[in-house]
């Protein structure tokens, strides 16, 4: 029971990990770029909206329970004796860390001059609006992907260590259990 913890932890890193790298990923591969092509109006009008969407009873525990489980499974696998484990899981925790300072440092100031800008119809300078936001925005964007993506990879490496590592543990004992033939 006690190394189940560590490994449910570990497996909810990884999966919310993967699930907001993946969202971060899109936003750079695919929305930014079709924001691009788009009039000031409509690139601030739905910055504003996914904004407002994203904080959802979905994304909202995903990207904070992800924060929560990358420290946990730091701090359940710190004493590991595979080093390389420990290594990993502390790398995936870095950079689900490092997605995270990202998004509160640049992604929500930025977020909220858009929405503190009000009604883009009332707004007098759309584009100047937009140019103090977009590449800014953009930028950071895909280096809290990059980041996540790494976290996501870290994590997923660490499960493969730990199921080796196991599967190392158990074999003593299963050789024991089985008759010779």
């Amino acid at each position: 029971m006690s190394r189940l913890r560590p490994t449910g932890v570990l497996v909810a890193a990884t999966l919310t990990s993967g699930l907001t790298a993946g969202l971060f990923a899109s936003v750079s591969y695919a929305i930014t770029p079709a924001l691009a092509r788009s009039d000031d109006r409509t690139f601030v009008e739905v910055m504003q909206n996914i904004n407002e969407v994203i904080l959802n009873p979905v994304f909202v525990p995903v990207f904070l329970g992800g924060l929560a489980c990358s420290v946990v499974a730091a701090v359940t696998h710190r004493r590991s004796a595979d080093k390389a484990l420990r290594a990993w899981v502390l790398a995936g925790a870095a950079g689900y860390l490092a997605m995270f300072a990202v998004t509160a440092g640049v992604h929500v100031p930025l977020n909220y001059e858009l929405a503190a800008a009000g009604d883009p119809a009332r707004i007098q300078d759309l584009a100047g609006l937009r140019e103090a936001v977009e590449d800014k925005w953009v930028a950071w964007n895909t280096v809290r992907a990059l980041a996540n993506t790494a976290s996501f990879a870290a994590f997923s490496w660490a499960l493969v260590l730990l199921g080796r590592s196991k599967a190392r543990s158990a074999a003593p004992e299963l050789r024991e259990r089985v008759p010779a033939s």
